[in-house]
């Protein structure tokens, strides 16, 4: 160890340690000409001990050599230290180095005491050194903090220092009491981070591994694990779903293929969904990126892997941690939607329909529809008599159903989305001795949704625990049980559906709505929507974990084996009502459907790591093996016609027809074999070299294995004998990698069979097959081809390649990292092409199309300190992707919906006609190419082929909503007590095709919708100045009726995500209570944002083949209010 004064390695697991450690522990060394230190330093590696010294005191660069096997720490010290003029004492674990000239003298003349905290939390601090400079005299905290030591004379200093933060020297001249906080060391370079079945330091990692400040984090207090992740890490881009209970999507480095992008999420060593995890039970993050760091996963690492640790027990006494939050989310106001008020809205209705029953008087006072038809009156009118009201639901065509026209409009929005409160509080209780470590946490979460009964609840228990069997031998577990309660109502609604005349319940107090009449249309009322699936139920329940064994054994070997599970149920249960409000004659049956759904997975893992440092060279090396089985059922039953609505009917037996039944079984096996070698040479030059063979069951026999290697090499240019007088620059390495990834995502386990389906009826009701019978009525009528089968299809191949630079400069209050990256990816899966020849069944997955990703990832932190007690820290991450489209079979090109997947461009494109403009008279008509259905007002589009006629050849690239680059800035300052953190984050270049405009700005698609307000500034004979095509009464070619640029936006934007202010409440106040730290805050989340988009968010999710289409969801930025509580005992 090289320190200027005093490095004292120590953690908490060392605080109560057994008193013959030394006894048991034998340790092997075979180093030639390297210093003391180096020695040192492998002793500590190979056991627990950890040496206490001054470098005033001694001399630890004297070149020595030493060889020893299963030596005692007695002996291998006493060959170390001969004629070296350095004398030893042994505390158990802990090794103090003096001179042999220097004596602790005996006279104590005063005791100090103190208690030391961490200057951030405020929390207490155990295991902390404690040292008189210039002597022996030393101690450790203990389990509060505290600490007593005994002084030879009045002017002492005070050495306190502990791992991770700076030490302090502080003078007790004349002091009794001394109070320290320590501040947290400004690098990081030898945090020890996750990578995969192993741990490394992070400035010896080769491959690309983004790190997530887990402060940072937490800071957010966000209800969902995935949704802190947004701009935490640079080459992650995670688009939010605002549906409480909703999984976002993760997209590592761009899409890298048509179907499955999710990348791979493992908790403490098994895969698991990361909805479950409460924030507060992570205890660190790390996304491996590239082939070197993700290859060791191989066909399930393909799209990235996301390694989350939980938190464990430390050695020491018992810590209990409380937090709670509470806080209420608002919904967007001011009409996001810019629709129309009743008086607008007539007005451009008239301006369509002159004539039209409903508004040629002007506004109507009522509405009714009736077995004799539907109409509007006014006040008086014997039609709107009350005593003529008549409703029985569901509808059997003779209601009469009276509504008072809502003449100031009726707010669909805000009558569907209200305040939503939420609640979040976890319990832990922590602690461990030198045989033993637990943590036990409870944690509740009840996240209502703005959307009216939209809502997700959250109970979960945690147990991780370690015991020591042996001197060698360590046993332990890590359980997770969840439940969750998801409303089961509609995530999106359409309060565009209904024209704002419309109240939201009639004259009766029944629900209102369009009835289907030509007047009012056929859309449902949106919040009878959500109130009446209120008693629906969507509940899941999972129990994830593993249990483990860590055997040390021989010289440097560990072996490792854990046996893992995800076991979870889901039940729903789902009553579709006969929505009588909208249709005059709706006799459509109400139906109930009864689904229960079991998954499985169990994961069997075994590990062998050998280890050793001798001289210069750094070895690790590992060798595995991993089986996974998947299984998966399902059972749902469907039944239509029940007498009675009531939640106490509601079973399967009360329906009185349309009994509809089905059931599945899904299985799937991957056995694997890896391997990885870790090499450093004086911490300079580093290799990673990583195998692993994959055999899947989901191809066939020829295609079952794969095998999937990478390499990557660092150069720590700092440590050359050259770069030493550069002062400023205290890290700097550059590092490259270059490896193959398998994917097996997006086929299933059954792609190899060709399937078949049974009965007539299914898929088409005008299928007949032969009769197996022969009777003409049997159950079964023979069997279709439902889908062929391929054995041939093989492995999607992934080539990686990544170039990486890494600096710490000025005193470590500067860290740098930037990478460049290119994503090969080869032999697509998806859907073949089939031919007409083939007729019945649909088509296998097989490896056909490439893709390509190339891009930049960087982050830059900055930490500093303004006055004494104000510190702060800023810090940016940037990503940039450039995705194209190499190969896909004739055609060249795929359509999905709107989207088009095409050779040349990047995936999910908006193809369609571009406009150039509004025809503004026949003679602009006449001198423009041939157009279907151009008129003065509509739109021009351009002849992009120039060949005089628009036709579909003139369809061209409008965008695509991949973002040119995403960012986040992230700044944290602490004054004392108090703190404030800022997080922001925004998305630039990315394009969203909003098919809202295609029912708000349209009067033609869908006349008796709600529309948006510019179409007060659509064209007229005098007003030409405008983009808007002119009101009419249908779609056209030549305005809504086919894809075009006026569809496309920029939803380029910036979100200031969250403010957080808190305050650390005094030790020495809490104390008095028995409480060792305890912070209050209050967080204010989605504050603003900044786009030109016009439409509700501009962070629009969807499929990998086709997303970036605004339909209306369910917004995600909504604002909210948090007040949080932390305290510990």
């Amino acid at each position: 160890m090289k320190l200027t004064n005093l490095l004292l390695v120590v953690t908490v697991f060392n605080l109560f340690g057994s008193e013959t450690y030394s006894q048991q522990t034998s340790l092997n060394l075979d180093m030639k000409d390297v210093p003391i230190q180096r020695v040192l330093n492998a002793i500590e590696e190979q056991s627990e001990f950890f040496f206490l010294y001054s470098s005033k005191m001694i001399d630890v660069n004297k070149i020595v050599n030493i060889k020893v096997a299963d030596e005692k720490i007695n002996a291998v010290l006493e060959e170390l230290l001969a004629n070296s003029g350095i004398k030893y004492t042994i505390r158990d674990r802990q090794i103090l180095l003096v001179d042999k000239e220097t004596e602790a003298t005996s006279i104590l003349q005063q005791r100090i005491t103190g208690t030391i905290t961490d200057s951030k939390t405020g929390e207490a601090m155990p295991g902390v050194n404690v040292l008189i400079e210039g002597t022996t005299i030393g101690t450790i905290t203990d389990a509060s903090g505290k600490y007593s030591i005994d002084k030879p004379s009045d002017n002492v200093i005070l050495i306190i220092s502990f791992i991770g933060y700076t030490t302090q020297r502080i003078s007790a001249d004349g002091s009794t009491v001394v109070d320290v906080k320590l501040e947290a060391l400004l690098t990081s370079l030898d945090e020890v981070v996750v990578t995969g079945y192993s741990t490394q330091r992070r400035k010896d990692i080769t491959g690309s591994v983004s790190i997530v400040d887990i402060n940072n984090v937490k800071r957010l207090t966000s209800r969902s694990a995935v949704e802190t992740l947004q701009g935490m890490a640079s080459g992650v881009n995670v688009i939010r779903s605002g549906v409480p209970g909703a999984t976002s999507k993760i997209f590592i480095r761009g899409i890298t293929n048509f179907g499955d992008t999710d990348p791979l999420i493992i908790v403490d060593g098994i895969e698991q969904n990361l909805n479950n995890i409460s924030i507060k039970d992570i205890e660190s993050i790390q996304v491996l990126k590239d082939a070197g760091a993700a290859s060791i996963y191989g066909v399930r690492g393909a799209n990235g892997v996301i390694l989350v640790t939980t938190k464990k027990g430390k050695t020491g006494a018992p810590v209990i941690s409380y937090e709670a939050t509470i806080g209420m989310q608002y919904p967007l106001t001011g009409n996001p939607l810019n629709l129309l008020n009743s008086q607008d809205y007539m007005a451009v209705f008239n301006q369509a329909f002159p004539g039209n029953v409903l508004y040629k008087d002007g506004l109507p006072d009522y509405t009714y529809m009736g077995p004799g038809g539907s109409g509007v009156a006014m006040e008086g009118d014997p039609r709107v008599n009350p005593s003529q009201y008549f409703l029985e639901a569901p509808n059997k065509g003779r209601n009469y159903v009276i509504q008072k026209v809502n003449k100031e409009g009726t707010d669909w929005w805000d009558e569907v989305y209200e305040k939503a409160p939420f609640t979040e509080h976890n319990l832990s209780a922590s602690g461990g001795t030198d045989k033993a470590n637990y943590l036990f946490a409870i944690g509740y979460l009840n996240q209502q949704g703005t959307n009216v009964n939209s809502y997700v609840k959250r109970y979960s228990v945690r147990i991780n625990t370690e015991f020591k069997a042996g001197k060698h031998l360590r046993i332990g577990e890590n359980i997770n049980l969840i439940i969750r309660d998801i409303g089961a109502v509609s995530g999106s609604v359409a309060p565009y559906g209904l024209q704002s005349i419309v109240p939201v319940k009639d004259i009766m107090g029944n629900w209102a709505g369009s009835f289907g009449g030509p007047l009012l249309g056929q859309s449902g009322n949106p919040v009878a929507a959500q109130y009446r699936n209120v008693d629906d139920i969507n509940n899941e329940w999972y129990q994830i974990g593993n249990v483990y064994a860590e055997l040390d054994f021989l010289k440097n070997f560990k072996a490792r084996t854990s046996l893992g599970y995800n076991f979870g149920q889901s039940f729903r249960h789902d009553f579709s009502t006969c929505p009588y409000e909208t249709s005059e004659s709706n006799n459509a049956l109400n139906s109930l459907t009864i689904t229960s759904g079991l998954g499985r997975t169990m994961t069997f893992t075994n590990t062998l790591n050998y280890k050793k440092t001798f001289d210069n060279h750094d070895l690790n090396v590992l060798i595995g093996s991993e089986a996974i089985e998947y299984q998966s059922r399902n059972v749902s039953g469907t039944k239509k016609d029940f007498f009675s609505e009531a939640p106490s009917f509601q079973v399967l037996d009360n329906g009185q027809s349309g009994i509809m039944n089905s059931s599945y079984i899904y299985k799937h096996a991957l056995f694997s074999l890896f391997s990885r070698l870790d090499y450093s040479y004086s911490s300079k030059y580093l290799l990673s070299v990583t195998v692993r063979r994959d055999g899947s069951s989901r191809f066939g026999p020829e295609q079952k294995y794969g095998a999937f290697p990478a390499v990557s090499l660092g150069w720590r240019i700092s440590n050359e004998s050259f770069m030493k007088s550069l002062t400023w620059l205290n890290d700097m390495k550059i590092r490259g990698s270059y490896g193959v990834l398998g994917s097996q995502s997006n086929v299933d386990a059954l792609n190899q069979y060709t399937l078949y389906y049974s009965g007539k009826g299914y898929p088409d009701p005008t299928d007949h097959y032969y009769d197996l019978a022969g009777t003409g009525n049997s159950a079964i009528q023979g069997f279709g081809i439902q889908r062929y089968g391929n054995t041939d299809t093989g492995w999607e191949e992934n080539l990686v390649t990544n170039l990486g630079f890494d600096a710490t400069i000025l005193n470590n209050s500067l860290d740098i990292s930037v990478e460049y990256y290119k994503k090969a990816i080869n032999g697509l899966l998806f859907t073949a092409p089939k031919p007409a020849v083939v007729g019945e069944g649909s088509s296998p997955k097989i490896n056909i199309g490439d893709i390509q990703n190339t891009g930049i990832d960087g982050t830059i932190t900055y930490r500093g300190k303004i006055i004494s007690d104000l510190h702060f820290s800023v810090g940016l991450n940037l990503t940039t992707y450039k995705n194209d489209v190499v190969d896909i079979p004739d055609p060249g090109y795929f359509d999905v919906g709107v989207v088009r997947n095409q050779e040349g461009f990047p995936v999910s494109s908006f193809f369609g006609y571009k406009v150039i403009g509004l025809f503004n008279s026949t003679e602009d008509v006449a001198a423009a190419p041939i157009q279907n259905g151009a008129a003065p007002g509509r739109f021009q589009f351009l002849d992009a082929n120039g060949d005089g006629i628009i036709s579909p050849t003139d369809r061209v690239h409008l965008g695509d909503p991949n973002p040119d680059f995403t960012y986040g800035i992230n700044l944290t300052m602490e004054y004392k007590s108090f703190d404030f953190s800022s997080f922001f984050y925004g998305s630039r270049g990315n394009d969203i095709y909003s098919s809202i405009r295609l029912a708000t700005d349209f009067l033609g698609y869908y006349p008796t919708w709600n529309k948006s307000n510019v179409l007060l500034n659509a064209w007229t004979p005098e007003n030409t100045n405008t983009n808007i095509p002119k009101v009419e009464s249908s779609a056209s070619f030549s305005t809504s009726g086919q894809n075009n640029s006026y569809y496309i936006q920029d939803g380029s934007f910036l979100k200031l995500r969250s403010l957080v202010f808190g305050y650390t409440l005094s030790p020495d106040l809490l104390s008095k209570i028995n409480i060792s730290s305890s912070r209050l805050y209050l967080q204010a989340a989605n504050l603003f944002t900044i786009t030109e988009y016009v439409g509700i968010d501009p962070e629009v999710g969807g499929s990998a083949a086709a997303f970036g289409i605004d339909g209306g969801s369910y917004p995600n930025s909504e604002p909210s209010i948090t007040f949080g509580l932390t305290v510990t005992f």
